[in-house]
């Protein structure tokens, strides 16, 4: 048996030192990656800055009546964003009370009962809707969905206007002869048209973190007796808790800022009321695109002031969703 050669004592003994500096492909990959990131918060942060600035003349001119203010009469001297502000919040919230329920259940559908066959194809399909541009939306919103709309919008009138917001000023559902025209042209009608603008978005957020569902986890409740049904809801439901609700909220900030289809088919009005069925009122977007082509200097300030407030409410609700989002993709924060 040979024995082992003893270490000289001049040996150096100590651990090498391991180095976490990529170098290399890594490096270039790494580097390059810092600059797209950086590039993407200076253009965000130089849009917001330009707003900004360009909003400052407005803002110490009118000072907060800008905020509670409905009337946009520039001519007047009289400019306030409180109309279209409440206007944008309740076209936004029928876009995701129609589109959150469908999100969901399309998003459980494709990752939990769809065959394996059939997956992929409903993958893209949901995707491509996002590929539709917003004016097509807009015109199927108001040649097909906004004459069926307006007859839900009776009924919802007749069975519910004891609710304020199904109310509909100086109408009568229950008359023998129905003025359907102020049910047409309003929020709720593109709201419609919104909520299928954002339904990809959110049910792609909510499928992917459906999808890092721990199988071992889902597998044990389908042991201990649980229905398909019975192991979404305590164990897939409770994981993706945060990607559900992520996914709504980066929907709520698409639906903040959508344009076209919302100045296609809702009739402006400037006045602070939340009856959503009844014909009439705005949303920053639409304002700003419909008042954008013929604004004087002092005018086209009020327009950017108008879009700096939008600028600042659909970041803050993106930044939460995408941190809540981030949260959810490790399951932290759930009990499964």
């Amino acid at each position: 048996m040979t024995s082992l050669p003893l270490q000289d004592a001049s040996t150096d003994v100590r651990p090498r030192t391991i180095s976490r500096k990529a170098t290399g492909v890594d490096a270039v990959f790494v580097h390059s990656i810092r600059v797209v990131g950086a590039t993407v918060l200076v253009i965000t942060g130089g849009v917001g800055v330009f707003l900004g600035w360009q909003a400052l003349p407005t803002l110490r001119r009118y000072g907060w009546s800008f905020f509670t203010e409905a009337s946009w009469q520039p001519e007047a001297d009289v400019v306030g964003i409180a109309a279209v502000l409440t206007g944008t919040v309740c076209v936004a919230l029928v876009a995701m009370s129609i589109a959150f329920p469908l999100a969901l259940s399309t998003a459980l559908y494709i990752s939990e009962y769809a065959p394996a066959r059939i997956k992929s194809i409903l993958v893209s399909m949901v995707d491509l809707m996002a590929a539709v541009p917003s004016i097509i939306w807009g015109l199927w919103g108001y040649f097909l969905i906004m004459p069926h709309a307006a007859d839900l919008s009776v009924w919802l009138d007749r069975n519910f206007g004891w609710i304020p917001f199904f109310d509909v000023h100086d109408a009568d559902p229950n008359a023998a002869a129905i003025d359907i025209s102020r049910y047409s042209f309003s929020m709720f009608c593109a709201g419609i048209a919104v909520a299928m603008m954002v339904l990809p978005m959110s049910c792609a957020v909510m499928r992917q973190v459906f999808s890092q569902t721990p199988p071992g986890e889902k597998e044990a409740a389908l042991a201990l007796g649980a229905t398909r049904w019975g192991m979404i809801r305590s164990v897939v439901l409770p994981f993706g808790r945060g990607g559900i609700i992520g996914g709504a909220m980066l929907g709520m900030g698409r639906a903040l800022g959508e344009t076209i289809a919302v100045l296609l088919i809702l009739s402006p009005s400037f006045e602070v009321k939340g009856r959503v069925l009844e014909i009439g009122g705005n949303t920053v977007s639409s304002l700003i695109a419909g008042r954008f082509g013929d604004a004087s200097k002092s005018q086209l300030s009020a327009l950017l002031a108008a879009g700096f407030v939008l600028f600042l409410i659909t970041l803050l609700v993106n930044t939460v969703a995408a941190m809540i989002v981030n949260r959810s993709r490790s399951g932290a924060g759930t009990e499964i």
